[in-house]
């Protein structure tokens, strides 16, 4: 996904190293700008980059939550409702993440409750 030039120049090289974009947000990017329309897998996968073997997955996973709709050999976006709350999320997440940087996910562990060290309490 691009960036703009003012964030390509102010940003230290290790933050410009991930976008953080899963495939899934790949996917969605792309059904997103094609609502109209409906797409076998192969077609997704040539315009998103997603791998051969997992773009099943992701679409399977997507449609179980309402973010994609299936139906023979085609996939199309999902209801606009569930789309918008996914797209509701993604923004919040996002503007968190730029005010209070992104999480480690080690530092997350560390403080974490460990299921089995409270249920020894």
């Amino acid at each position: 996904m691009p960036i703009d030039i003012e964030t390509f120049e102010s940003s230290p090289e290790d933050r410009l190293q991930h976008s953080g974009e899963t495939n899934a947000d790949r996917v969605m990017r792309f059904l997103a700008t094609h609502p109209e329309q409906a797409f076998t897998q192969s077609e997704i996968r040539d315009a998103t980059d997603v791998k051969a073997g997992s773009i099943s997955v992701v679409l399977s996973r997507l449609e179980d939550r309402g973010l994609v709709r299936h139906k023979g050999n085609y996939w199309a976006l999902g209801e606009v409702d569930n789309v918008a709350a996914y797209a509701s999320m993604l923004e919040s997440t996002r503007a968190a993440n730029d005010r209070f940087g992104e999480e480690d996910m080690d530092e997350w562990l560390e403080h974490a409750v460990d299921d089995a060290d409270e249920a020894t309490e």
